[in-house]
C-alpha cells in the first residue's frame, strides 16, 4: 500500500515558502504538514493561522496541521476556517477524556479530519477509548518542538500496539527523524503515513526522496 507523505514545512525556507511548498508538491507529496508550536507546550514558536490562510491559496494538497499547542479548542475554528483539512491535537494538552471527546467532535463539526498525538513519554494505551472516533493517530518519534532531531526507535514500537487495537481504516502518522531507513521501520510496524521534513528539503533529489518514503 502506498504511505501518505506529509512534508513538514517547517524544513522548508520561510523566506520562500510559495515556492517550497509547490517543490513537494510538485515531486509527489500527499499531503503539507503544519507544525503550530506556541511556547508554551513546546518550547518553540512557529506559524499560525495566516499561514495557513495564505497556504490555503497555493496548494490544492490537503494541510496537515499540526497543533502543538496548549488549550487547542479555542483555535479549532480559526484554523478550520483558515482552510486546514486535518487538524491534530495532541493528548497531554488536555485534562480529560471528556473534554477530548468533545475536542474531537468540535474538529468534526468543522467537516474536517481529527487527529490525535502522543509525546514519546505517553503509553499507546491512552488512546484506546478514541481510536474509533479519530481519522488519524500521529505517534511522535522525537520530542515536540523542534525539527531535525534523532528517531528514537523504541517510540516506533507504539506503533505495533496502535496497529494492533486500531480499526483497519485508521491512518497511523509518525513524525520525528523520519529518513528512507526509519520510515522503512514505521511502515513494517504498521504506519501508513510519514511526516519528514529534513530529509526531504535538505535532500538534492526531493522527489527521490518522497518516493524512497512513499513505497
Amino acid at each position: 500500500m502506498q504511505t501518505i507523505i506529509s512534508p513538514s514545512i517547517l524544513s522548508a525556507d520561510f523566506a520562500n515558502l510559495e515556492r517550497d511548498v509547490k517543490l513537494v508538491q510538485d515531486n509527489g507529496a500527499d499531503w503539507i504538514h503544519v507544525d503550530v508550536m506556541d511556547g508554551h507546550f513546546v518550547p518553540n514558536i512557529t506559524i499560525g493561522v495566516p499561514v495557513v490562510k495564505s497556504l490555503k491559496k497555493i496548494t490544492d494538497l490537503p494541510l496537515d496541521v499540526h497543533l502543538m499547542i496548549d488549550n487547542p479548542d479555542k483555535y479549532v475554528e480559526p484554523f478550520a476556517n483558515a482552510g486546514a483539512d486535518i487538524l491534530t491535537f495532541h493528548y497531554e494538552a488536555i485534562f480529560s477524556s471528556q473534554n477530548i471527546l468533545d475536542l474531537i467532535k468540535k474538529i468534526h463539526s468543522f467537516g474536517i479530519k481529527c487527529g490525535i498525538s502522543i509525546k514519546p513519554k505517553t503509553s499507546p494505551e491512552v488512546l484506546i477509548p478514541y481510536l474509533d472516533i479519530v481519522d488519524m493517530v500521529l505517534v511522535m518519534t522525537v520530542e515536540p518542538g523542534f525539527g531535525g532531531q534523532e528517531f528514537m526507535s523504541d517510540c516506533a514500537e507504539k506503533i505495533k500496539f496502535i496497529k494492533q487495537v486500531a480499526p483497519e481504516n485508521l491512518i497511523i502518522q509518525v513524525d520525528g527523524g523520519i529518513n528512507e531507513k526509519t520510515g522503512k521501520i514505521c511502515k513494517e510496524f504498521g504506519a501508513n503515513s510519514l511526516v519528514a521534513g529534513s530529509y526531504i528539503y535538505k535532500s538534492s533529489d526531493i522527489k527521490k526522496a518522497i518516493q524512497s518514503l512513499k513505497y
